[in-house]
């Protein structure tokens, strides 16, 4: 099996797109761009391969959607991060499609830092259903398009957002563009 590569420029891409998260996190529904010249394996989006290139190491479980699975050799390889089938025990979790919070770690009371992160990939960041956002980061509202969220995203996100400061941390990807979804924001259909 041959493995592609992973940043061209390991310090600077990772620096880069460290940048990109924080600053999403910072600024919700604000599209990013990270990865636009990695060519990651199927089905990783560009994104989705920075942020793990950047995010995930030898102390951070993995969890991987099952159709995420055939980029478990280059993840292993270019990150180091164990890969678990127990989607608690993750500290990152890749999926195609959004998964049920209530598998993954919401943190604690007194360490909710210590929460899953989901990367999910969606079709498209400007079409699809629109969302709006409320909460710390935004002046005004924001609105979200996202193709390849379940018709139930905003209740789902309500329930997270509900165990704050606990709850489940959300990054969308789709080609080199990714939003982030942090707990403490609410999400309602627009």
């Amino acid at each position: 099996m041959t493995l592609g590569p992973g940043f061209a420029d390991p310090v600077a891409d990772a620096q880069a797109t460290f940048r990109a998260v924080l600053d999403a996190m910072a600024r919700p529904g604000r599209r990013h761009v990270a990865g636009a010249s990695l060519t990651p394996p199927a089905p990783l989006a560009q994104a989705t391969a920075a942020l793990l290139l950047t995010l995930a190491d030898i102390d951070t479980n993995l969890w991987l959607a099952p159709e995420c699975a055939a980029a478990g050799d280059w993840i292993a390889f270019h990150c180091g991060a164990p890969l678990t089938a127990d989607p608690a025990q993750a500290a990152y979790a890749v999926a195609t499609t959004l998964p049920d919070f209530s598998g993954f770690d919401s943190g604690s009371d007194d360490a909710p830092e210590r929460s899953a992160t989901l990367i999910v990939q969606v079709r498209a960041l400007d079409e699809g259903r629109p969302f709006r956002l409320t909460g710390p980061g935004l002046r005004a509202p924001a609105v979200l398009r996202a193709e390849g969220l379940p018709e139930d995203f905003a209740a789902r996100w309500g329930r997270n957002h509900a165990q704050y400061p606990r709850g489940i941390d959300l990054v969308l990807c789709a080609g080199s563009a990714l939003v982030a979804l942090p707990r403490s924001l609410s999400v309602a259909n627009a």
